[in-house]
């Protein structure tokens, strides 16, 4: 699908690659929540579970920050996963303001049981590039994503 907008080829080039990228990721996405769905779980929900089992104990700023999510959005996604007693919410010993929001033994398991499955399906829809190509989209992504502070 083209655009209406006719501006200079920098403009068009840098307009197209972000139509693509934004496709790409939304098919991948789509496909991810899918798959997930299957599980009782959203993409979010299953990040917020892949996050602390790998980083530990966050603060719900530190996970929404970590995945992008907004202060509403985040809370929203932890109190799904708190009334499947996935995760729990323990307030800041130093900073009683502050929650930290914990992966429960339950959270543990569910994610040990899907995580699996999950790497094998992503692997299977990032099969269309081959080991260069993914190497080389990686290192494009972390080039355009890293954010200004």
């Amino acid at each position: 699908m083209g655009t209406h907008y006719n501006g200079s080829k920098k403009e068009m080039r840098a307009l197209d690659s972000y139509i693509k990228l934004m496709r790409a990721a939304d098919t991948i996405s789509s496909a991810v929540n899918l798959s997930l769905s299957k599980f009782g779980l959203t993409e979010s929900q299953f990040n917020v579970l892949d996050a602390l089992y790998h980083l530990g104990p966050l603060s719900q700023k530190e996970l929404g920050f970590k995945l992008l999510k907004s202060g509403g959005n985040i809370t929203m996604v932890i109190d799904n996963l708190e009334k499947n007693s996935y995760v729990e919410r323990i307030r800041g010993a130093e900073d009683r303001r502050i929650f930290f929001v914990h992966l429960t033994k339950k959270g543990k398991k569910r994610l040990e049981n899907i995580l699996p499955v999950q790497v094998k399906f992503i692997a299977n829809e990032m099969h269309r590039l081959s080991k260069t190509e993914q190497t080389e989209l990686q290192r494009l992504c972390k080039r355009i994503g890293i954010r200004k502070q």
